[in-house]
C-alpha cells in the first residue's frame, strides 16, 4: 500500500467512524449532547481507531462489529482531551483549531461533557456483537487502559512533574508516558485480537514502541511544529521547562529514537505478513504526520 493509499485508507476510516458516532450519539436536545458531539465529531485523524479496525480486519472480524469498539476508543480520547484542555490542568483555548469545550461553553459544562463521554465510551462496548467473554475483557482493559494504572495514572505523574524540584529521568518520563498516551494506543491495537479471542502478544509488542514512538513525535512537534496546522498552542513544555524526550535526547537524538521504534514495531508484525501491511503503515506515519 503507497502512503497516498494509506492516507485514502485512513480518511475512510475516519468518516466512517464519524458517521458511525454521528447516528448513535444522544441527539443534540440538550447541552451535554451538545458538547459530546462538538468534542468527538470536530475533525481529527481517528488513528485510534484505524488500529481497531485495522487488528479487527487482521483477525478476520468485520468493520459492523468493530464499528463500536472503533467508537468507544474516540469517545474515550475525546473525553481526555476535554479534560485536559481545561484550566486546571493545560488551560488550552483551542483544540483542532476550534474552542476547547470550557472556552465555547463553561468549566461545568466541559467536564461534565467529558464524563458523559467516558459513559458513552463503554456504552459502546456493551453493544459489540461478540462474545460475553470477549466484551468483558474488552470493558476491563479498557478500564485499565484509561484509568489509574494507565492514561489518569500517566496525566496524574505528568502534573506532578511541573512542579517537581528535580526534573524526570529518561526512563521516568517512558514509563509516564506508556501510561499517558501509550495505554490507549495499545488497546486499540489489541482490540481485533480480544474480540477474536487471539493472542495478543504480538500487537502488543507493536503497539508499545508505536506508541512510545508517538509520544516522542509530539515532543519534537512542539519544537517544529506549526500552531496554525495543529490547532493549538505549541512549545508550552519548553516554556514551562518540562523535561521531555526532546529536552534529554536532543532533537536528532530523540528523532533517532523514534525511528528505531518504528523499526521495532515493524518487526513485531513479522507472524502476520503481507495482512499487517496497514498497520506498518500506520507506524511510518506517526512520525511522519505534521500534526
Amino acid at each position: 500500500m503507497s502512503s497516498v493509499e494509506f492516507t485514502a485508507a485512513l480518511k475512510q476510516t475516519a468518516t466512517r467512524v464519524a458517521g458511525f458516532m454521528d447516528a448513535t450519539l444522544p441527539p443534540p436536545d440538550n447541552v451535554i449532547a451538545q458538547g459530546m458531539r462538538y468534542a468527538v465529531l470536530n475533525g481529527g485523524k481517528r488513528l485510534r481507531a484505524f488500529l481497531v479496525m485495522e487488528s479487527s480486519a487482521l483477525h478476520g472480524i468485520t468493520q459492523e462489529i468493530a464499528d463500536p469498539v472503533a467508537a468507544a476508543i474516540e469517545c474515550l480520547h475525546a473525553y481526555s482531551l476535554i479534560h485536559d484542555d481545561l484550566p486546571c490542568m493545560d488551560d488550552d483555548d483551542l483544540r483542532r483549531g476550534l474552542p476547547t469545550v470550557h472556552i465555547k461553553w463553561d468549566e461545568a459544562t466541559a467536564v461534565l461533557v467529558g464524563d458523559a463521554l467516558q459513559a458513552q465510551a463503554f456504552q459502546y462496548l456493551t453493544e459489540v456483537s461478540a462474545s460475553q467473554s470477549a466484551i468483558v475483557r474488552l470493558v476491563s482493559s479498557l478500564a485499565t487502559a484509561s484509568g489509574a494504572l494507565g492514561m489518569v495514572g500517566g496525566q496524574a505523574m505528568d502534573i506532578a512533574a511541573e512542579t517537581a524540584d528535580v526534573p524526570l529521568t529518561l526512563p521516568e518520563i517512558t514509563a509516564l508516558q506508556e501510561m499517558k498516551t501509550g495505554a490507549l494506543i495499545r488497546w486499540s491495537t489489541e482490540a481485533g485480537a480480544i474480540l477474536a479471542g487471539a493472542d495478543t502478544a504480538p500487537l502488543q509488542a507493536y503497539a508499545e514502541a508505536l506508541g512510545l514512538a508517538f509520544q516522542i513525535h509530539d515532543d519534537i512537534l512542539d519544537i517544529e511544529g506549526d500552531a496554525k496546522a495543529a490547532g493549538k498552542r505549541l512549545r508550552k513544555d519548553e516554556d514551562a521547562g518540562k523535561a521531555t524526550f526532546v529536552s534529554l535526547l536532543g532533537l536528532e537524538g530523540a528523532k533517532d529514537r523514534a525511528r528505531d521504534l518504528i523499526v521495532e514495531a515493524c518487526g513485531a508484525l513479522t507472524p502476520y505478513g503481507d495482512a499487517a501491511e496497514n498497520l506498518r503503515q500506520v507506524a511510518r506515519y506517526t512520525i511522519m504526520r505534521t500534526t
